[in-house]
């Protein structure tokens, strides 16, 4: 399950998408999801489906490695379907038998949230994968710099945050590692009660958090040794620039966008 986690590796290319500036993806990113977050109905999500199949093929990121990523969410999609089902008050009525209620609203309600959750995952994963650690930072501190007005660190943030995504795949790599070590010691992870499995964990968890603190440890001795000092005077090899790509990539937003609005009043 650990491999399946997409969100936070980069799938080196040279697509339309890949060339495309670092800050127009996360825009684009932004309304791909406020635009899902809007519709109402199953032909909306099939819209929304078709948009992201088109950009993933034109990425050249294979669709069936960008469904990894939705795999170890199945939990939380399941119980949020779960929650949604039985806990949504509505009129029409489809199961009434003695404690459980679930009306035709409630379920309508859990499909559309979970069907979010997925595309959310799976937007965000077509941003990380075909945008580098260091176009993320980029990208995001241009983006936040007019804040800095207000003494807002918008540099730091942006590292924090690309910081914080290139690590995943490695701390996801490290834990394999160790979970394979303690299954070679004998440690069972999978057997017994919820309990149980809890407290196998600890063999796991411990080594981890030593390990994810060395590592920011290293981190920080190498950053000083290089004498960095933030986002101050900083020069970059290559300066940002919006291309026609960015322009393309921005009508078709539109483009889907509007088509969502249309589609939601003819059949809202």
């Amino acid at each position: 399950m650990l491999n399946d986690i997409t969100l936070g590796q980069y799938f080196p290319g040279d697509s339309p998408v890949h060339r495309m500036d670092p800050r127009m993806k996360l825009i684009l990113t932004i309304a791909y999801i406020v635009g899902v977050f809007f519709i109402g109905n199953l032909p909306g999500y099939l819209l929304a489906l078709a948009f992201l199949y088109i950009v993933v093929r034109i990425s050249g990121i294979s669709f069936k490695y960008l469904l990894k990523g939705v795999r170890p969410l199945r939990f939380i999609i399941l119980f949020t379907f779960i929650l949604n089902l039985f806990f949504v008050q509505g009129e029409t009525p489809l199961i009434d038998i003695g404690f459980i209620h679930i009306t035709r609203e409630a379920l309508r309600n859990a499909i559309f949230f979970a069907l979010r959750l997925i595309f959310l995952v799976m937007g965000t994963s077509v941003l990380t994968l075909t945008t580098s650690p260091m176009q993320l930072t980029d990208g995001l501190e241009r983006l936040l710099r007019p804040l800095q007005k207000i003494h807002f660190p918008a540099h730091e943030l942006a590292m924090m945050m690309t910081i914080a995504l290139r690590f995943i795949p490695t701390l996801l790599e490290e834990t394999d590692k160790i979970q394979k070590a303690q299954m070679a010691r004998g440690a069972d992870f999978e057997s017994g009660n919820l309990i149980t499995r809890a407290k196998a964990m600890i063999p796991l968890l411990v080594p981890l958090f030593v390990s994810a603190f060395r590592r920011a440890n290293e981190l920080a001795m190498a950053m000083e040794a290089r004498c960095y000092r933030g986002g101050d005077h900083r020069t970059r090899l290559r300066e940002l620039k919006y291309t026609r790509l960015d322009v393309y990539g921005a009508l078709a937003t539109v483009v889907y966008i509007a088509l969502i609005v249309v589609e939601g009043r003819l059949l809202g």
